[in-house]
């Protein structure tokens, strides 16, 4: 792959405080940073902006809604992106290892990688216990049912652009990352996930930071691995 085409697509709800960061840190290796604010109250797109990013707007709440923005941004553009990687506007990823997240698929044509949240490169407090909790219950049922591999459900992750349109991605809401995740197993993709370091987000969470985020969180995600385990 000779000078691929990366984009980056960030979902962003009221990350003022946090989203320039996350754009100034992403290498330039990037060709787009491209902001989905999803109806922020705050200063979240003008701070994107002012950073260099293009800023999409989605007035639709929801996660999966502010993918699919930018999913369908790419679709309308003459040239094709190679790889798209999605990581959160918190600050809770590092966007600096971005690189690394992308080699396998650069150097060995691999479709899919997800940054794991391992405990070791984790600050204290990073993950809720509920989040925790989740990620291993998800994670174990996707064993279960599909043999994978995968360990955790994070949110800093890189992929094909071509296995991307090939996912048909649905989910508006909480479970998106697990149905890309789903989807990558029911079609038997190549993938992998790199041990990445996680840190205490600015902000408060609007998933795990509630009870009722973290269980309609919790509900989606079950929902999608059931749903899937039966097709």
């Amino acid at each position: 792959m000779v000078n691929p085409i990366i984009k980056v697509i960030i979902p962003a709800y009221n990350e003022q405080d946090a989203i320039a960061n996350v754009i100034h840190a992403i290498p330039e290796i990037v060709a787009e940073i491209i902001v989905v604010d999803n109806n922020s109250t705050d200063a979240t797109a003008i701070n994107a902006k002012n950073a260099g990013a293009t800023v999409l707007k989605e007035f639709r709440k929801g996660y999966g809604y502010a993918c699919l923005k930018g999913i369908d941004y790419l679709k309308k553009q003459n040239k094709k992106t190679a790889v798209v990687v999605f990581l959160d506007g918190d600050y809770s990823d590092h966007p600096e290892q971005l690189t690394a997240l992308i080699a396998p698929i650069l150097v060995d044509n691999l479709d899919f990688v997800v940054g794991a949240r391992v405990k070791e490169f984790r600050e204290t407090g990073a993950m809720t216990p509920q989040q925790i909790f989740g990620n291993w219950l998800a994670t174990f049922l996707m064993s279960l049912f599909f043999q994978s591999k995968f360990t955790d459900l994070g949110p800093f992750r890189a992929i094909k652009y071509s296995t991307l349109l090939d996912l048909e991605m649905e989910d508006t809401t909480y479970g998106w990352t697990v149905e890309m995740q789903l989807k990558i197993l029911k079609q038997k993709r190549s993938y992998t996930e790199i041990p990445m370091k996680y840190r205490n987000r600015i902000g408060v969470s609007k998933v795990s930071g509630t009870i009722k985020g973290s269980i309609l969180a919790g509900i989606k995600i079950l929902g999608w691995i059931f749903k899937y385990s039966f097709k």
